[in-house]
């Protein structure tokens, strides 16, 4: 570990002197690039450092001691050591986690797209409850959400909902919501008062730039068509609403939500860029489908990871086993202890590979 911290600080170096160079200066995209570098091992190297100043605070206090102390000093020593000792098993740990592979995502904003699956109108009704649950908890991390295209049903749901979530570190935290959610309740539909079981499934994207995903004009088909809202009723006579297909890939996006057929155009190929990105990425990882299976938050979309159980007031994340008794705050956009849980977990898995 020390020798992989000592080449982070040497590069760390490296780069404050490139970046005080004239040529480098006026190279944006050299700049850019070194700025970001280094702002991602700051971190690290200033924890390394501490680490460094700890160590030798503890070489001088056992030097100390084998030195003639009266017993006062002689126990003010041993404490001031228990001390340091532990902050330096505190910073320690704290390396490792700092030199575990960061996700080149994990910056990134993101485009989540939520659909009702097995349940009918109640799935729809549950798609809309997950929609607005991640709305708050944008909120609550000072996140903008935007929506993109909805598909409504009338009666409060969504058959499909895409919107974006923008903020620093959107995808490092929402990446954990891939999967297919389950609910269990009696439906507002339902007159008999029976508990149903429904899903929804959710994909996490993370928004890609345009330098990161090489999309050619030509292959991409661009439909225009009116508008439409719940049940096909009219939102407007003008043909504003977009679809583009990615001819190569066949992926196909839709965006409705704009007035204006030109914004609806980009938001549309803001989710096209993301969804052929993600193809990208999944057929690259797929030579090292191992390490990530190991992975909390990059689990197959099919895969059940969470259910919420309306008559027990519980949610239960099956990947790593945990039960909260607090779905009304869950659902209010109260995500952190689920989420945070996930992190910890992940990071543990990623350490546990990094030592074996």
């Amino acid at each position: 570990m020390f020798d992989r911290l000592e080449s982070v600080e040497d590069r760390y170096e490296q780069l404050n002197e490139l970046l005080m160079d004239p040529a480098i200066m006026n190279d944006t995209n050299k700049l850019r690039d070194y700025s970001k570098e280094q702002s991602d091992l700051q971190k690290t190297v200033e924890t390394f450092r501490q680490y460094k100043d700890i160590k030798q605070q503890i070489d001088d206090t056992k030097e100390m001691l084998r030195g003639n102390l009266d017993d006062d000093m002689q126990e003010m020593a041993k404490m001031e050591l228990d001390e340091l000792e532990d902050e330096l098993k505190t910073l320690e740990d704290k390396l490792w986690v700092l030199l575990i592979p960061k996700d080149p995502n994990d910056d990134k904003n993101v485009i989540v797209e939520v659909r009702g699956a097995a349940g009918g109108d109640e799935a729809a009704l549950f798609a809309g409850d997950l929609f607005r649950m991640y709305y708050r908890y944008a909120e609550n991390q000072g996140w903008k959400t935007e929506v993109i295209d909805a598909n409504e049903t009338g009666i409060g749901g969504y058959k499909e909902i895409v919107f974006s979530i923008n903020g620093k570190g959107a995808y490092s935290h929402m990446k954990f919501e891939n999967g297919a959610h389950r609910v269990q309740r009696v439906p507002s539909t339902e007159s008999g008062g029976r508990i149903h079981t429904s899903t929804a499934t959710v994909a996490v994207l993370p928004e890609a730039e345009g330098v990161e995903v090489d999309i050619n004009e030509k292959d991409i088909r661009v439909d225009r068509f009116a508008s439409s809202g719940p049940g096909g009723q009219s939102v407007n006579t003008t043909m504003s609403a977009v679809r583009l297909t990615h001819e190569p890939t066949g992926v196909v996006v839709s965006c409705q939500d704009e007035k204006s057929q030109i914004k609806n155009k980009e938001k549309a190929m803001k989710v096209l860029r993301a969804r052929i990105y993600d193809i990208y990425q999944r057929e690259a990882q797929a030579e090292i489908d191992e390490n990530r299976k190991s992975a909390v938050g990059t689990g197959d979309r099919s895969e059940r990871i969470r259910t919420y159980n309306f008559p027990q007031s519980r949610v239960t994340d099956h990947r790593i086993g945990l039960t909260i008794q607090k779905l009304d705050q869950i659902l209010e956009g109260k995500l952190d202890e689920i989420i945070e849980a996930l992190i910890v977990e992940e990071q543990s898995k990623m350490m546990e590979n990094a030592e074996s």
